[in-house]
């Protein structure tokens, strides 16, 4: 057997593991997490955490178009740097550190059992709303910056071969020849602009709408984590349904402890499968080293102060009540390291696949330590 047909003996059980995670164990921690914690009532608390995404992606982004222009990133990396400073891993991490927090007896949120139910819906949120908001709005900007460069060079391949048959066309067209029906094509041309001209208000519309679809991946973005979140609102949501899945007493409770039992494989799953793609990271590239200092700066000194700055003026102004560990879970989300589909998007585009490998490399590595830190002010400024 040769090491081609070892190889992908070897990868087959890893691919199926990644298929597991994504399709099964993932959404099953999804649903059942939003799914016994959200209610109408809790999300007159949670409706701010859409909105601090929101903002921190939009942070990230100015912060990442500045470091590009100050470091000179090449054309086909600008979209990765700025990818890799508005994005942070906001479902995975969430996911291990705050029910990891609240598993501590002395922790100082609520006791062990309310704050571990509430840090997972916090977590289920954060990843579902990242989520949508990472394969839009990043999704596009990625895909801006590697078409523009890749079109800039296809089109400096055919600059030759176009310019000569330019040549060639005009020579034997017979420019300058009039023809005797000259007037009636002008004519016919002018009618003929006119009536495109008269576009109805409708068509805009829907030409609009069919541009945003074409810049926007839905299969994408609806991935089954996100398809997982809008069963687990629907179920907190409606009571009826809730009647029948939550509770020792529910109808169809096995349903619920089953998807449980199952999530809870999710998490050390994806904790090994982040370790492997960080693997990738250890090849030597041609990236600027102020550019994957710059994101490791950015990631790791800078945005956790935004964090801190935007939380508690949320709460000055009444917007954020009182929960620490909600406020706690805000300001984790500026503190996380760059989400690893910017990885994905790379390989997607063909474009800096080695150079994001080493900038998420870095930014774990850096983020082992300075997340560790920042959690324990977050924690001194919330007691």
């Amino acid at each position: 057997m040769g090491s081609v047909d070892l190889f992908v003996v070897a990868l087959m059980p890893v691919l199926k593991v990644l298929l597991l995670v994504f399709y099964l164990l993932n959404p099953a921690l999804l649903v059942t997490s939003l799914a016994g914690t959200i209610t109408p009532k809790s999300l007159v608390t949670l409706w701010f955490m859409p909105v601090n995404i929101i903002v921190a992606y939009m942070i990230g982004y100015a912060l990442g178009w500045i470091l590009i222009k100050f470091t000179k990133t090449p054309k086909h990396l600008q979209g990765i740097v700025i990818g890799c400073c508005s994005a942070g891993n906001l479902g995975n991490l969430p996911f291990i550190i705050v029910p990891a927090l609240c598993d501590k007896p002395n922790n100082p949120f609520a006791d062990s059992s309310t704050c571990y139910s509430d840090a997972k819906a916090y977590a289920s949120l954060s990843m579902a709303v990242s989520s949508i908001y990472t394969w839009s709005y990043v999704y596009y900007r990625v895909s801006a910056y590697a078409t523009e460069h890749n079109r800039i060079k296809s089109s400096e391949g055919a600059s030759e071969s176009s310019s000569a048959s330019c040549t060639e066309a005009l020579l034997t067209s017979g420019y300058g020849q009039i023809p005797e029906d000259g007037s009636r094509k002008v004519e016919l041309h002018l009618t003929n602009l006119r009536e495109t001209k008269e576009v109805t208000f409708m068509e805009k519309i829907v030409q609009c709408l069919k541009s945003i679809r074409s810049k926007i991946d839905l299969k994408k973005m609806f991935a089954p984590s996100t398809i997982a979140s809008i069963v687990g609102f629907v179920i907190g949501i409606i009571s009826p349904v809730t009647k029948l899945l939550i509770g020792d007493s529910a109808p169809l409770h096995v349903i619920y402890s089953s998807a449980a039992l199952i999530g809870d494989a999710a998490i050390p799953s994806k904790t090994l499968i982040m370790g492997a793609n960080l693997l990738k990271g250890l090849k030597r590239s041609e990236m600027n080293v102020l550019a994957i200092l710059g994101v490791v700066s950015v990631r790791n000194i800078l945005f956790p102060f935004f964090g801190i700055g935007v939380t508690k003026a949320a709460h000055h102004f009444g917007l954020v009540g009182s929960d620490s560990l909600y406020q706690f879970v805000l300001m984790i989300q500026y503190a996380v390291p760059p989400a690893l589909n910017i990885g994905t998007m790379a390989q997607l585009f063909q474009s800096g696949v080695g150079e994001t490998s080493i900038i998420l490399l870095w930014t774990y590595a850096v983020s082992s330590i300075s997340l560790t830190l920042r959690s324990t002010l977050f924690m001194s400024l919330l007691y």
